[in-house]
């Protein structure tokens, strides 16, 4: 079981911030594909990855990452300074 929370629009687009999901993704892309497969609202956030980030146990990761060991998986579109 990973936990994977969600932030900003992304919250808004699946309706949750945060779920437990049971997966057998290997890297950040697997569990994407997981997700998006599920139903519509996560094809919707998912549909342009190039606009998130993803952070693995609170550290900024890519969606090459390996999942092995991670217990947090969060997406977030990427933050602004000012």
């Amino acid at each position: 079981m990973i936990d994977v929370l969600y932030f900003a629009w992304v919250r808004e687009r699946i309706g949750l911030p945060k779920e437990r999901v049971e997966t057998n993704a290997l890297t950040v892309a697997d569990l994407v594909a997981e997700l998006t497969a599920r139903e519509d609202r996560y094809a919707a956030a998912f549909a342009d990855v190039s606009a998130l980030r993803v952070a693995l146990d609170q550290e900024l990761a890519d969606f090459s990452a390996p999942l092995k060991g991670i217990r947090e998986v969060a997406f977030f579109p990427p933050m602004t300074g000012g």
